[in-house]
């Protein structure tokens, strides 16, 4: 830009002003600027418009940016809860259908005892059965090992007897067997165990 003349002949040098515009913009305000000069103040003037805008574009950009963190964040926990609400309700469900199970293996255990008249009623039995533990084993679904030491965080001990040439503290028997479904206990193995 031009200096601008003060009167006495001498000429201020104006400080010369970048600004980063589309090609368009900057072939337009060259076409106008071209006989434009500022004072010293008016420059100032320009560059403190000129700043404080960059400064409220930065804070834009800022809110922006935290914006965009806040959504991801929201978008994950969301995920989350959605996964873990999915799998509370196949442990509910699966829970409820623990009495049924234990049913099947009471009617299969019982029919195994005597003579089935009907061994193909008693295998079709065992059929739905087997299905039914398919599917539930595609939802995590498993039993509670029961073999071996007696452990308080998988299994209950509701009796406790001596037994000859038991260690303390194995099982001795199932009474009623436990479940977990992906590592979540829905019941805990009911055990006799050995005094």
């Amino acid at each position: 830009m031009a200096g601008k003349n003060d009167g006495t002949g001498k000429k201020d040098k104006a400080a010369k002003l970048e600004v980063n515009v589309p090609k368009e913009a900057a072939e337009q305000a060259a076409e106008v600027l071209e006989n434009v000069t500022l004072t010293p103040e008016e420059f100032n003037q320009v560059k403190a418009h000129i700043e404080s805008l960059q400064t409220e574009l930065n804070d834009t950009i800022s809110m922006a940016q935290r914006l965009q963190a806040d959504f991801d964040n929201y978008r994950k926990r969301n995920a989350a809860l959605s996964a873990e609400s999915l799998e509370e309700g196949t442990r509910v469900i699966i829970k409820a259908l623990l009495p049924v199970i234990d049913n099947f293996e009471r009617a299969m255990d019982s029919m195994g005892t005597r003579d089935c008249p009907d061994s193909s009623w008693y295998d079709g039995i065992k059929l739905v059965y087997r299905q039914l533990m398919d599917v539930l084993a595609k939802s995590g679904f498993e039993e509670i090992p029961t073999a071996g030491m007696f452990d308080p965080e998988l299994h209950d001990a509701v009796l406790q007897e001596e037994e000859e040439g038991a260690e303390s503290g194995s099982i001795l028997s199932v009474l009623l067997k436990g479940y977990k479904v992906k590592d979540r206990i829905i019941r805990h193995s009911m055990v006799k165990v050995a005094k």
